[in-house]
């Protein structure tokens, strides 16, 4: 009995292994007869027909990619020659956008000048006068009131020059 078990054993094991041999066989067959196949030809790229030239004439007029507001003020500004400060050391509050800063409130320093506190978005307080600078386009502090920091920001104006714009801080919730 022992020799039948064996002998059908090694009998199993051969058509396992003849079964995989012919598989691999096959496969091997296939892929020789699709690199024998000619290649497929590539299409031609598709022809563009040239878009038709068209001539701007409203150059004097206001742009439509600007906003109004930012076109008046390069009028006004049209003529100065306006540059950040570049060797200067920067502030605290310059590694800011402004619209991430809030004007806490303000005090009288002890010179008697107006003071105003500003909240950063990590929750700390910084204490600015007039003159300090604030916000990521080189902005000083013009004007400080109880209720209001005034700042002017240099910012490109689109043309390897700059500009100045005005901008202002308010102060949210109850006057002090």
């Amino acid at each position: 009995m022992m020799k039948f078990e064996k002998l059908s054993l090694v009998l199993v094991l051969g058509l396992l292994a003849a079964g995989c041999d012919s598989r691999i066989d096959a496969v091997n067959a296939q892929m020789a007869e699709i690199r024998n196949q000619p290649p497929l030809p590539i299409e031609p790229a598709p022809t563009f027909e040239p878009a038709p030239v068209f001539n701007y004439a409203a150059h004097q007029l206001k742009s439509p990619f600007m906003p109004s507001s930012l076109a008046a003020e390069l009028k006004i500004m049209a003529g100065k020659r306006v540059y950040p400060n570049l060797s200067r050391q920067l502030q605290p509050l310059e590694s800011y956008a402004l619209e991430t800063l809030s004007m806490k409130g303000s005090m009288r320093g002890q010179r008697g000048e107006i003071q105003a506190l500003i909240q950063t978005p990590d929750g700390e307080i910084e204490r600015i006068q007039r003159g300090s600078y604030m916000g990521l386009n080189h902005g000083r502090v013009i004007n400080i009131t109880p209720t209001q920091i005034d700042l002017i920001e240099i910012i490109p104006d689109g043309r390897e020059g700059y500009v100045e714009r005005p901008r202002s801080l308010v102060l949210i919730g109850p006057a002090p």
